[in-house]
This record gives C-alpha cells, structure tokens and sequence, in this order.
C-alpha cells in the first residue's frame, strides 16, 4: 500500500488527516514539533505514525507511489514537489499553483506523477462550484457564445456572530493586513479591471441563504483572470469576471482607520508597524475559545441576451464551525483529503492540476461534502 506523507499538522489539516485515517490508508504525519501532531491524532486508530519533520528526513522516507500532502507555508511547496518527482511519488497542496510549481508540469508528466494543487477551500471548493455551473449552462438551452457574461464567485472566513469591527481572527491577522496591500485583476464591464486597493473597489453583495437573505461586502482578490480559460469563459462574450472576498455588511467602515493608515506603510519600518497593528488586532477581535466560525461561498454565473437575463445561477455555501473543528479547517483539508484519494486511484491524469473540471469528479467531491453535513445548493434565480 502506497503511504501518504503529510506535512504539518496546524488547524486546518486535522480534519482531512483524521478522515484518511478512518478510511484506512497508511498515513506518516510530519511536524516539526511532534506533540502537536500526536494531539492531531489522538484516540484514533489505524496504520499511521508521527515523525519529525525534516526535508532530509521525508526524501529518506519517500519511495514511489507514495503522496506528499504539503500544509506547509508556500514556499515549501516547490521543494517538496521537486522532491516527489526524484523519488517517483505523487504531490498535493491546497495552495494557488505559483509559478515555480507551475514550471515542473512538463517533468511531472514525463515521469506519470501528478501535481495536484487548489484542492482546499478556496482555491479548491470554489473551482469544484464553478465548473459545475458552467457545465449546467453549457447544457441548458439558454447557452450561447454571444450572450453577455458574467461570473463572480466570492469566499469568506467569518465569525459566527458579527461584532462591531465586522471581523474576528482565527489566526494572527499579518496575513490579512499584507493581503490589503496586494493588488488584483478582474474583468468589469468587459475591460481589464485594476486595484491596488481593495478598499476602493468594495461593493454591496446580497445573498439568499438557509437563514434568510444578508447582505455582504464585497472585493476583487488576487489575478482573476488566468481562470477565465481555467474555466471555460475564453471564447465567450464576456462582461464581468471576478474572484474576490467576502465580508460582513460595515466591514469597510468598520476598517476605515487601518487602510488610511496600511497605505502610508512601507520598507522595514512598514512591516514593523504591521507586525504591531496584527498584534493590537490580535488582541481585541480574536475568536475565544468556544466560538464558532463561519465560512460563506457563493458562485453565480449571469448570462444575458439582448439585454434580458436568460440564465442567473448561484451555488452557494453557508458552514459553521462545530465541537469537532473549525468550518475553515474542515473545508479546507477535506477537500485535501479527496486530492488524495483520486490521485491514489489514478483518477488525475499526470501534470500540474488545479481542482478538477471534470464535472463527475467535481460533482462526487460536492455530494460528499454535502453527506458529510455541509449545507450548499444551486439557487435558479429565474425559477
């Protein structure tokens, strides 16, 4: 039996090495601090050990069939998938595809190994909603190339209750804070669509949820655009597309202060600042113990004919966390854990993968979610 090596075992890895143990593959959990990751597993059963992490100590350990799941910060990512195809094993990650993993497709094939990437939440969860969506389209007889197009698909960690800040972090808010001074790329009103600050392109978005309808914020994250092709809008006529994040309703009034003050920041002495206004933040709207999160997703694809909207679907998502795990850690590494078991049945054709577009994979991965007790449905805004 083919060995699954995954390395690290923070919060959002629990649930998916739990699951895999439970279905009986052969696991070695790698951390570097080894009772975390005995906490990870403990009361569990099963063909599975906790070792120390090393890089040196995994390409010892290594041997052909096997898969490396890599939790590990992005840097790590390339290295260990360079590792993999010396040693004939297989490679997944729930992080975006960077441009040094992306480099490796052409060797990965060669050897019959896939590279198996954006199979968390989001990247991951996201893809699977918005490929099947377009297949439904492309199947419906509202379908045309000369229709107007439109695609938006936003993801959002929450806390459960909203407070008055509109936000509560889970983990130290660095990460947050360096995401408003990244850029993105979109596409509105069918032109290439720049901001170097989020703040400034946030927009009202409502949804019809199982509690009702609410009403979020809304704002372009990242290069949207490579996933035009991505997902099958390349030869369409196409008006809007957009992969962003979402927030509580105030959110940006809320933050008001912190972007006046994140855009002045730069060079050391910038980070250094951030590192004290994470610290503040971290302070004052961390989750306590005993609160549950929040994770909200919705996908919608709008199409237009001669003005009248002739398709309008959503595929949206409303979880909680619960006494078992956070709703982020458990739709981030579940996916994960699907990664691996397709890649162990040969269901991944060799190369470097995003999550699957094959609509019967995708749809597999979304009923199982939904067995699992995660609450999603396609909404027909026409109907």
């Amino acid at each position: 039996m083919a060995t699954i090596h995954w390395l690290g075992a923070g919060l959002s890895s629990v649930p998916g090495i739990r699951r895999l143990i439970e279905q009986g593959y052969k696991l070695v959990l790698w951390n570097r601090t080894v009772s975390k990751a005995e906490e990870a597993v403990k009361g569990l059963t099963g063909d599975f050990e906790v070792r120390a992490f090393s890089l040196e100590a995994l390409e010892d350990a290594l041997t052909a069939g096997d898969v490396a799941v890599s939790m590990l910060p992005g840097d790590f990512h390339p290295i260990v998938a360079k590792i993999c195809l010396e040693k004939g094993a297989n490679f997944v990650s729930s992080s975006y595809i960077a441009p040094a993993m992306r480099d490796l497709d052409a060797a990965a094939k060669e050897k019959g190994l896939v590279l198996l990437n954006e199979i968390g939440l989001d990247p991951g969860i996201d893809h699977l909603m918005a490929h099947l969506l377009m297949a439904d389209y492309k199947a419906s007889p509202a379908y045309s190339p000369e229709n107007e197009h439109y695609f938006r698909s936003y993801c959002g960690g929450l806390s459960e209750v909203k407070n008055d800040f509109c936000y509560k972090f889970s983990w130290s808010p660095l990460g947050v804070l360096k995401a408003l001074k990244s850029p993105s790329k979109s596409l509105k009103d069918g032109a290439e669509y720049d901001v170097s600050r989020p703040w400034d392109a946030v927009e009202s978005y409502s949804l019809d949820l199982e509690k009702g309808p609410e009403t979020f914020e809304v704002y372009p994250n990242r290069d949207s655009l490579p996933y035009i092709e991505e997902y099958g809008f390349d030869n369409l006529n196409l008006s809007q597309f957009v992969r962003g994040t979402l927030r509580y309703g105030g959110w940006s009034e809320a933050w008001d202060h912190i972007f006046k003050e994140v855009e002045t920041l730069s060079g050391p002495e910038g980070d250094a600042r951030l590192e004290e206004i994470s610290q503040d933040l971290w302070d004052k709207h961390a989750v306590k113990d005993g609160e549950a999160d929040r994770v909200v997703l919705s996908v919608d694809i709008t199409a237009k004919k001669d003005g009248k909207t002739v398709y309008d679907k959503s595929f949206v998502m409303d979880a909680y966390g619960d006494d078992k795990s956070t709703a982020m850690a458990r739709l981030v590494s579940t996916p994960v854990s699907y990664g691996v078991e397709a890649v162990l049945k040969g269901e991944i054709k060799p190369g470097v993968h995003a999550a699957p577009s094959d609509p019967e994979i995708a749809g597999k991965w979304i009923e199982a979610l939904k067995a699992g007790g995660e609450t999603m449905k396609i909404i027909d805004h026409l109907a």
